[in-house]
Protein backbone atom coordinates (compact mmCIF):
# COMPACT_ATOMS: atom_id res chain seq x y z
CA UNK A 1 0.00 0.00 0.00
CA UNK A 2 1.99 2.97 -1.19
CA UNK A 3 -0.34 5.87 -2.52
CA UNK A 4 -3.50 4.59 -2.02
CA UNK A 5 -5.31 7.45 -0.82
CA UNK A 6 -3.95 9.79 -3.36
CA UNK A 7 -1.20 11.31 -1.24
CA UNK A 8 2.48 10.63 -2.53
CA UNK A 9 4.64 9.29 -0.28
CA UNK A 10 7.68 7.79 -2.46
CA UNK A 11 10.38 10.53 -3.90
CA UNK A 12 12.71 9.93 -7.04
CA UNK A 13 16.23 11.41 -6.20
CA UNK A 14 18.79 11.29 -9.46
CA UNK A 15 21.88 12.57 -10.15
CA UNK A 16 23.85 10.79 -6.99
CA UNK A 17 27.39 9.81 -6.83
CA UNK A 18 28.62 6.77 -7.37
CA UNK A 19 29.79 6.67 -3.97
CA UNK A 20 26.20 7.56 -2.45
CA UNK A 21 24.74 4.44 0.07
CA UNK A 22 21.55 3.53 0.14
CA UNK A 23 22.35 4.54 4.23
CA UNK A 24 23.82 7.89 3.80
CA UNK A 25 20.56 8.51 1.80
CA UNK A 26 18.29 7.04 4.45
CA UNK A 27 20.55 8.86 6.70
CA UNK A 28 19.90 12.10 5.46
CA UNK A 29 16.25 11.95 4.49
CA UNK A 30 15.57 10.41 7.58
CA UNK A 31 16.48 13.36 9.55
CA UNK A 32 13.16 15.66 7.87
CA UNK A 33 10.63 12.78 8.93
CA UNK A 34 10.50 8.82 8.77
CA UNK A 35 11.27 6.71 6.14
CA UNK A 36 9.68 3.51 4.87
CA UNK A 37 12.34 2.13 2.48
CA UNK A 38 15.45 3.19 0.30
CA UNK A 39 15.71 1.29 -3.08
CA UNK A 40 18.98 2.38 -4.89
CA UNK A 41 19.56 1.70 -8.61
CA UNK A 42 22.95 1.51 -9.41
CA UNK A 43 23.04 0.44 -13.02
CA UNK A 44 20.26 1.17 -16.22
CA UNK A 45 18.02 -1.42 -16.17
CA UNK A 46 14.96 -1.86 -18.68
CA UNK A 47 12.11 0.25 -17.18
CA UNK A 48 10.08 -2.78 -16.62
CA UNK A 49 12.63 -4.23 -14.44
CA UNK A 50 12.46 -1.03 -12.58
CA UNK A 51 8.61 -1.22 -12.42
CA UNK A 52 8.88 -5.14 -11.27
CA UNK A 53 11.11 -4.31 -8.49
CA UNK A 54 10.20 -0.98 -6.55
CA UNK A 55 7.04 0.34 -9.22
CA UNK A 56 8.18 2.89 -10.30
CA UNK A 57 8.85 4.19 -14.17
CA UNK A 58 12.08 5.84 -14.95
CA UNK A 59 10.82 8.07 -17.63
CA UNK A 60 12.23 11.27 -15.97
CA UNK A 61 16.17 9.06 -15.75
CA UNK A 62 18.17 9.56 -18.34
CA UNK A 63 21.57 9.72 -17.65
CA UNK A 64 23.76 6.45 -16.26
CA UNK A 65 24.22 8.00 -12.77
CA UNK A 66 22.64 6.00 -10.22
CA UNK A 67 19.28 6.95 -8.50
CA UNK A 68 16.51 5.86 -6.19
CA UNK A 69 13.23 5.42 -4.68
CA UNK A 70 12.35 7.14 -1.00
CA UNK A 71 9.47 5.77 0.77
CA UNK A 72 8.14 8.11 3.80
CA UNK A 73 5.71 7.34 6.04
CA UNK A 74 4.12 10.48 5.65
CA UNK A 75 2.94 12.58 2.29
CA UNK A 76 3.82 15.62 4.15
CA UNK A 77 7.51 14.45 5.28
CA UNK A 78 8.12 13.68 1.67
CA UNK A 79 6.81 16.83 0.50
CA UNK A 80 8.66 18.87 3.16
CA UNK A 81 11.83 16.75 2.00
CA UNK A 82 11.67 17.45 -2.07
CA UNK A 83 11.72 21.02 -0.75
CA UNK A 84 14.73 20.57 1.49
CA UNK A 85 16.45 18.59 -0.13
CA UNK A 86 15.94 19.19 -4.14
CA UNK A 87 19.44 21.03 -5.15
CA UNK A 88 21.46 20.08 -2.23
CA UNK A 89 25.12 18.98 -2.75
CA UNK A 90 25.32 15.16 -1.55
CA UNK A 91 28.92 13.84 -1.75
CA UNK A 92 29.90 17.07 -3.90
CA UNK A 93 27.24 16.92 -6.72
CA UNK A 94 23.56 18.57 -6.74
CA UNK A 95 20.93 15.98 -6.73
CA UNK A 96 17.53 15.90 -8.33
CA UNK A 97 14.81 14.90 -6.11
CA UNK A 98 11.21 14.95 -7.48
CA UNK A 99 8.19 13.00 -6.98
CA UNK A 100 8.38 9.30 -7.95
CA UNK A 101 6.16 8.24 -11.66
CA UNK A 102 3.73 5.40 -10.62
CA UNK A 103 2.90 3.87 -14.09
CA UNK A 104 -0.53 4.18 -13.52
CA UNK A 105 -1.25 7.54 -12.68
CA UNK A 106 0.08 10.84 -13.55
CA UNK A 107 3.13 12.32 -11.70
CA UNK A 108 2.85 15.17 -9.39
CA UNK A 109 4.30 18.17 -10.64
CA UNK A 110 5.25 20.73 -7.79
CA UNK A 111 7.89 22.58 -9.42
CA UNK A 112 4.85 24.94 -9.50
CA UNK A 113 4.64 25.16 -5.64
CA UNK A 114 6.12 27.50 -3.79
CA UNK A 115 6.70 27.32 -0.20
CA UNK A 116 6.86 29.29 2.78
CA UNK A 117 8.65 29.20 5.77
CA UNK A 118 7.07 29.73 9.12
CA UNK A 119 9.11 30.29 11.86
CA UNK A 120 8.23 31.64 15.26
CA UNK A 121 5.77 29.49 16.30
CA UNK A 122 3.92 28.59 19.91
CA UNK A 123 4.51 25.15 20.82
CA UNK A 124 1.07 24.25 21.09
CA UNK A 125 0.33 25.25 17.30
CA UNK A 126 -0.36 22.26 14.74
CA UNK A 127 -0.37 21.67 11.36
CA UNK A 128 -4.26 22.11 11.25
CA UNK A 129 -3.29 25.43 13.09
CA UNK A 130 -1.04 27.04 10.23
CA UNK A 131 -2.99 25.37 7.56
CA UNK A 132 -6.07 27.79 8.55
CA UNK A 133 -4.46 30.70 9.06
CA UNK A 134 -2.93 30.36 5.65
CA UNK A 135 -6.26 29.07 3.78
CA UNK A 136 -7.33 32.51 3.22
CA UNK A 137 -4.69 33.40 0.97
CA UNK A 138 -5.42 30.43 -1.89
CA UNK A 139 -5.42 27.47 -2.42
CA UNK A 140 -2.69 25.17 -0.49
CA UNK A 141 -0.99 22.08 -1.62
CA UNK A 142 0.94 21.12 1.70
CA UNK A 143 1.48 22.69 5.23
CA UNK A 144 3.40 20.77 8.52
CA UNK A 145 5.01 21.76 11.99
CA UNK A 146 8.20 20.28 12.11
CA UNK A 147 8.36 18.29 14.92
CA UNK A 148 11.30 16.96 16.86
CA UNK A 149 11.44 13.32 15.77
CA UNK A 150 12.66 12.54 19.86
CA UNK A 151 10.16 14.13 21.99
CA UNK A 152 7.55 14.71 19.63
CA UNK A 153 6.83 18.36 20.21
CA UNK A 154 7.27 21.22 17.60
CA UNK A 155 10.44 22.85 17.19
CA UNK A 156 8.98 26.09 16.53
CA UNK A 157 8.64 26.66 12.88
CA UNK A 158 6.89 25.22 9.91
CA UNK A 159 6.18 25.26 6.27
CA UNK A 160 3.00 26.06 3.99
CA UNK A 161 3.39 25.29 -0.03
CA UNK A 162 0.80 27.07 -2.17
CA UNK A 163 0.13 26.03 -6.07
CA UNK A 164 -0.34 29.51 -6.85
CA UNK A 165 3.18 32.33 -6.89
CA UNK A 166 1.04 35.25 -5.95
CA UNK A 167 -1.03 33.63 -3.00
CA UNK A 168 2.33 32.65 -1.59
CA UNK A 169 3.81 36.22 -2.00
CA UNK A 170 0.55 37.46 -0.25
CA UNK A 171 0.66 35.27 2.98
CA UNK A 172 4.74 36.59 3.21
CA UNK A 173 3.77 39.81 3.26
CA UNK A 174 0.52 40.14 5.26
CA UNK A 175 1.38 36.91 7.85
CA UNK A 176 4.95 38.22 8.88
CA UNK A 177 4.27 39.82 12.32
CA UNK A 178 0.57 38.58 13.24
CA UNK A 179 -0.10 36.82 16.43
CA UNK A 180 -1.28 33.25 16.37
CA UNK A 181 -1.37 31.40 19.81
CA UNK A 182 -0.19 34.09 21.81
CA UNK A 183 3.31 34.67 19.54
CA UNK A 184 4.53 37.18 16.54
CA UNK A 185 5.36 34.60 13.55
CA UNK A 186 7.61 35.17 10.97
CA UNK A 187 7.14 34.13 7.60
CA UNK A 188 9.39 33.84 4.46
CA UNK A 189 10.40 32.02 1.64
CA UNK A 190 11.45 28.64 2.03
CA UNK A 191 15.23 28.17 1.56
CA UNK A 192 15.59 27.36 -2.27
CA UNK A 193 18.25 25.83 -4.39
CA UNK A 194 21.31 28.60 -4.76
CA UNK A 195 22.21 30.73 -7.93
CA UNK A 196 25.00 28.48 -9.51
CA UNK A 197 28.62 29.77 -9.45
CA UNK A 198 29.33 32.27 -11.83
CA UNK A 199 32.23 29.63 -13.53
CA UNK A 200 34.00 26.10 -13.38
CA UNK A 201 36.52 27.79 -11.31
CA UNK A 202 34.69 29.11 -8.72
CA UNK A 203 32.92 26.30 -8.72
CA UNK A 204 36.16 23.97 -7.83
CA UNK A 205 37.26 25.99 -4.93
CA UNK A 206 34.07 25.89 -2.88
CA UNK A 207 33.42 22.19 -3.36
CA UNK A 208 33.99 20.11 -0.27
CA UNK A 209 34.17 16.23 -0.57
CA UNK A 210 32.10 14.32 2.04
CA UNK A 211 35.02 12.48 3.52
CA UNK A 212 37.38 15.11 3.44
CA UNK A 213 35.31 17.32 5.51
CA UNK A 214 34.34 14.46 7.98
CA UNK A 215 38.11 14.05 8.87
CA UNK A 216 39.08 17.51 9.27
CA UNK A 217 37.99 18.05 12.85
CA UNK A 218 37.71 15.67 15.93
CA UNK A 219 34.34 13.43 15.44
CA UNK A 220 33.36 14.81 18.62
CA UNK A 221 33.25 18.15 17.13
CA UNK A 222 29.64 18.85 16.08
CA UNK A 223 30.11 22.18 15.56
CA UNK A 224 29.67 24.34 12.34
CA UNK A 225 31.29 27.54 11.32
CA UNK A 226 28.53 30.03 9.10
CA UNK A 227 30.14 33.13 8.18
CA UNK A 228 29.65 36.00 5.66
CA UNK A 229 26.41 37.26 6.68
CA UNK A 230 27.25 41.20 6.77
CA UNK A 231 23.22 41.64 6.86
CA UNK A 232 20.03 39.62 7.78
CA UNK A 233 21.48 37.02 10.00
CA UNK A 234 19.37 35.56 12.55
CA UNK A 235 18.66 32.63 14.60
CA UNK A 236 15.70 31.93 12.82
CA UNK A 237 17.58 31.79 9.23
CA UNK A 238 20.12 29.61 10.64
CA UNK A 239 17.47 27.29 11.71
CA UNK A 240 15.99 26.97 8.35
CA UNK A 241 19.07 26.71 6.70
CA UNK A 242 20.65 24.12 9.14
CA UNK A 243 17.60 21.93 10.11
CA UNK A 244 17.70 19.73 6.70
CA UNK A 245 20.84 17.92 8.22
CA UNK A 246 20.63 16.91 11.65
CA UNK A 247 19.46 17.64 15.07
CA UNK A 248 19.91 21.29 16.01
CA UNK A 249 21.36 21.18 19.45
CA UNK A 250 22.40 25.17 19.95
CA UNK A 251 22.41 28.21 17.60
CA UNK A 252 25.15 31.56 18.45
CA UNK A 253 24.27 34.32 16.36
CA UNK A 254 26.83 36.89 16.04
CA UNK A 255 24.93 39.78 13.60
CA UNK A 256 27.33 42.27 14.04
CA UNK A 257 30.15 40.13 12.99
CA UNK A 258 27.83 38.33 10.10
CA UNK A 259 28.93 35.09 11.53
CA UNK A 260 27.00 32.04 13.56
CA UNK A 261 27.56 28.33 15.29
CA UNK A 262 25.86 26.11 15.09
CA UNK A 263 25.70 22.70 16.82
CA UNK A 264 24.84 19.42 15.59
CA UNK A 265 23.40 16.04 17.63
CA UNK A 266 26.33 14.39 15.24
CA UNK A 267 29.29 14.81 13.53
CA UNK A 268 28.23 13.55 10.72
CA UNK A 269 25.45 15.71 10.46
CA UNK A 270 27.32 19.19 10.90
CA UNK A 271 29.91 17.40 8.14
CA UNK A 272 26.98 17.04 5.70
CA UNK A 273 25.88 20.87 6.38
CA UNK A 274 29.35 21.97 5.90
CA UNK A 275 29.21 20.43 2.70
CA UNK A 276 26.30 21.45 1.26
CA UNK A 277 25.90 25.17 2.79
CA UNK A 278 29.82 26.00 2.00
CA UNK A 279 29.45 28.53 -1.08
CA UNK A 280 25.93 28.82 -1.06
CA UNK A 281 23.93 32.52 -1.08
CA UNK A 282 21.88 32.91 2.28
CA UNK A 283 20.37 37.04 2.15
CA UNK A 284 21.97 37.34 -1.17
CA UNK A 285 26.08 36.84 0.51
CA UNK A 286 28.00 33.84 -0.33
CA UNK A 287 28.61 32.14 3.11
CA UNK A 288 31.70 29.93 4.59
CA UNK A 289 31.04 26.85 6.60
CA UNK A 290 33.66 24.86 8.00
CA UNK A 291 34.25 23.39 11.66
CA UNK A 292 33.91 25.77 15.10
CA UNK A 293 36.78 24.89 17.43
CA UNK A 294 35.37 23.21 20.25
CA UNK A 295 35.39 24.38 24.36
CA UNK A 296 35.78 21.62 26.78
CA UNK A 297 32.27 22.34 27.20
CA UNK A 298 30.22 23.16 24.55
CA UNK A 299 26.68 23.00 26.23
CA UNK A 300 27.88 26.32 27.81
CA UNK A 301 30.03 28.34 25.60
CA UNK A 302 31.21 28.05 21.88
CA UNK A 303 34.66 29.46 21.79
CA UNK A 304 34.50 31.87 19.01
CA UNK A 305 36.62 31.52 15.89
CA UNK A 306 37.75 34.31 12.93
CA UNK A 307 37.74 33.11 9.63
CA UNK A 308 40.81 31.90 8.00
CA UNK A 309 42.88 34.46 5.74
Amino acid sequence: MMEDDGQPRTLYVGNLSRDVTEVLILQLFSQIGPCKSCKMITEQPDSRRVNSSVGFSVLQHTSNDPYCFVEFYEHRDAAAALAAMNGRKILGKEVKVNWATTPSSQKKDTSNHFHVFVGDLSPEITTEDIKSAFAPFGKISDARVVKDMATGKSKGYGFVSFYNKLDAENAIVHMGGQWLGGRQIRTNWATRKPPAPKSTQETNTKQLRFEDVVNQSSPKNCTVYCGGIASGLTDQLMRQTFSPFGQIMEIRVFPEKGYSFVRFSTHESAAHAIVSVNGTTIEGHVVKCYWGKESPDMTKNFQQVSPPQ
